[in-house]
């Protein structure tokens, strides 16, 4: 298989090393850890904002530190401690922590500090706000912290792409190992962002659902759930994987970026840069069209995503083309973290052999024509997969991946 060094001129995909991934770590409302997440992905989609209950990172970095790292780092650092632990733990993956790095996609980074250190501002005075708000709110607390912790020297970035943001972070990563940077690498994404001036915003942009439930390629969709949580993988050079006899769940075998260069919330007409992403991921995975045999969709549950997703799915792939699932309908929208945890569903879909529902959906939309799984989960033969990410700004992203 080729894999993730795609051609710049699009002549195609050219050799380069495989990208496997040896490792997950979640945080959801649905569940904490990738075992608990599969089972409610598998359940009834819940209602209103998917707040992550009972959360204490302090275990992680004890009760005087804990104070000094925003909810968003806490979930990365909690994530990305399952997902290592999953690979076999610490010892295997840094042989050379020069050559092991940490991307990290976040929307809107420690919203949460910046709101209460405001309110500090206001009611205080300037003299009362904490010296660590700085370090707190920096979208790329997450992936330093998570370095940190672990010794890894190597790259360590964060990707800020909306809801796009997972997905360009774990692509990114599988590009370094792929192009002989790096041999193993943390990537994903994490968010908090339901706070009250962020719940507020999005409510009064009219984004979010006036019925608190999402219902992705739904007749009657009104718009998505915030949600909180982080996703996290581990990949690693497939030959050190194999060397090390880790556990694969899957390859990351292509990868894609792209801008609809349109509007800064609404997806372009047709979904015309959502189609280009889908066509560059499976040109440098080396695949066509007819090779795919899932997608995992953006899926969010607004009237114009949907719409706009599934006319490009529908121009790349033909109708019905591969059967379709959004797991936003239980897992509500991560935001940054979106992508993340959507390619760790993927790669669960996988490894269990079972596509989940799209949760909340009763009625297809009529002007939808594709075979989205609804009311019960569907076996399949597991192949391909391509996992989509759409964010605002017009930030498209896309991964392929592959069953062990």
């Amino acid at each position: 298989m080729q894999a993730l060094l795609g051609a710049a001129d699009g002549t195609g995909a050219v050799p380069g090393r495989r990208v496997a991934i040896t490792g997950l770590g979640v945080i959801a409302t649905c569940g904490v850890g990738k075992d608990a997440f599969w089972r409610g992905l598998l359940g009834s989609a819940p209602v209103g904002a998917r707040r992550v209950e009972d959360f204490d990172a302090t275990p992680l970095f004890g009760p005087k530190e804990v104070r000094r790292v925003d909810r968003f780092a806490q979930f990365a650092v909690a994530a990305a401690e399952q997902a290592i632990e999953d690979a076999g733990g610490l010892d295997g993956l840094t042989a050379d922590p020069d050559r092991a790095g940490v991307l990290i996609g976040t929307g809107v980074g420690g919203l949460e500090t910046m709101e209460t250190q405001i309110i500090v501002h206001h009611e205080k005075g300037a003299r009362r706000v904490s010296p660590f708000m700085v370090p707190m709110i920096m979208a790329n607390a997450g992936a330093a912290s998570v370095s940190m912790r672990y010794g890894f020297r190597g790259p360590c970035e964060t990707t800020v792409t909306a809801c796009a943001a997972g997905t360009h972070s774990v692509g990114n990563a599988a590009r370094l190992i792929a192009t002989g940077r790096c041999d193993v690498m943390v990537a994903g994404g994490s968010e908090a962002g339901l706070t009250p001036v962020g719940v507020a915003a999005f409510t009064n942009m009219t984004a979010l659902s006036s019925s608190g439930v999402s219902k992705p390629f739904d007749v009657g969709r009104d718009g998505f759930v915030m949600a909180e949580g982080a996703g996290i993988l581990v990949l690693e050079h497939w030959d050190r994987a194999v060397s090390r006899g880790a556990r694969i769940y899957g390859e990351v075998a292509g990868a894609a970026s792209s801008a609809d260069a349109h509007h800064i919330t609404a997806p372009s007409p047709g979904g015309t840069g959502a189609a280009v992403c889908m066509e560059q991921a499976l040109l440098d995975a080396g695949l066509a069209p007819d090779d795919i045999r899932h997608i995992n969709a953006h899926g969010t549950s607004t009237p114009l995503n949907d719409a706009a997703e599934a006319e490009a799915i529908a121009k790349v792939f033909g109708t019905p083309g591969p059967v379709v699932t959004s797991t936003k309908g239980i897992t509500g929208h991560m935001l940054g973290a979106a992508g993340a945890i959507e390619a760790i569903a993927a790669v669960l879909t996988m490894a269990n052999r079972l596509i989940p529902p799209t949760a909340g959906l009763r009625e297809l939309d009529p002007e939808i024509h594709l075979d989205v799984v609804a009311g019960e989960p569907r076996p399949w033969e597991p192949g391909p997969v391509l996992s989509n990410s759409f964010g605002f700004g017009g930030h498209n992203g896309c991964l392929v991946l592959l069953p062990a």
